[in-house]
């Protein structure tokens, strides 16, 4: 008998990517406050799906009551940089709050494993207010790890390609419209992953729960220079691009790992990709010695740029 898995923002990129990938190996329950995207998430992906507000403890008390998850991705978040920047509330009651009542309901249902999705702004110095509350998921999850028998860990994605909100579907809206792109810094640099990459980071914190449980797990990853990413594409779709006003919230770089991590971080080899683990207030006897920022991180070729362009999902998982 298959084991269920539960997957908080379900109905999200990365959430039906992963019931896609993952209902071979498990009973999936996907779950979102949306019923329209749940509907939709259904049909696309084959998986069940329940309507759960995280922020609401009862709803996710009544879903784990009937899902009965033995293992928990919590995908579930407000993303936006800067609708968090304008609208800290929502951000912090999805964001920590949320995070919060999933962590308490898992101990309360003996829930054996669960799985935190974090991002590369969460890393030290945090730029932004999205990027203080999944720091907070970070340390919560990570310190709840030892509590009972429930293991807690969180994998740490850079930009996902493709992904909701993301700069690639909103630039095809742009090109497909006017021809031109407009990029609120093209000087910026950031991590890229596909989300086949990112749906193998999750797997493996699953996978090796063992040695990753109260820890943070992320893949090493490749950046680029936005301002590459736009001639890449001009150069073989055609149009233009212009810069255009900033967003609040925004900084230039992204940092993998930050310099307060580097002690505490150790490189582990996982299906032959090289990996991070920080293991916050746990020394690390071999520790990489300069922190991970985007702007000095190997760059993506012109191909790969190229395959991310080229390869967007369908229509209806974006």
């Amino acid at each position: 008998m298959k084991r269920t898995i539960l997957i908080t923002g379900g109905t999200g990129f990365l959430g039906k990517w992963l019931g896609r990938a993952l209902k071979d190996q498990y009973e999936v329950v996907l779950t979102g406050r949306n019923n329209k995207h749940n509907m939709d998430a259904q049909q696309f992906t084959g998986c069940a799906v329940l309507p759960m507000d995280v922020s609401n403890i009862e709803s996710v008390r009544d879903v784990f009551s009937e899902a009965r998850p033995e293992v928990v991705v919590h995908a579930a978040a407000t993303k936006y940089v800067d609708l968090s920047e304008r609208q800290p509330m929502e951000c912090l009651d999805v964001n920590v709050l949320g995070s919060q009542n999933v962590a308490r309901v898992a101990v309360e249902r003996g829930t054996s494993v669960v799985i935190g999705m974090s991002t590369d702004k969460a890393a030290p110095p945090v730029g932004n207010t999205y990027g203080l509350t999944k720091a907070l998921m970070e340390r919560l999850f990570c310190a709840m790890n030892g509590k009972t028998e429930t293991r807690f860990a969180c994998v740490r994605h850079g930009n996902i390609a493709w992904s909701t909100g993301s700069v690639f579907p909103i630039w095809k809206r742009m090109h497909d419209s006017t021809g031109v792109i407009g990029s609120t810094g093209p000087d910026m640099t950031r991590y890229f992953s596909t989300v086949d990459e990112a749906v193998e980071l999750v797997v493996a914190a699953i996978d090796n729960i063992g040695e990753m449980q109260g820890k943070v797990l992320s893949r090493a990853m490749k950046a680029a220079r936005i301002r590459d990413i736009l001639e890449v594409w001009i150069a073989h779709k055609g149009g233009s691009w212009k810069q255009i006003e900033g967003r609040p919230g925004e900084r230039p770089h992204e940092y993998l790992l930050g310099e307060p991590e580097l002690p505490y971080t150790s490189e582990t080899n996982l299906a032959g990709v090289k990996h991070y683990v920080i293991n916050f207030n746990q020394p690390s006897p071999q520790h990489p010695s300069a922190a991970f920022c985007s702007a000095d991180a190997e760059r993506l070729s012109e191909q790969e740029l190229l395959d991310m362009i080229n390869n967007p999902p369908p229509e209806n998982i974006r």
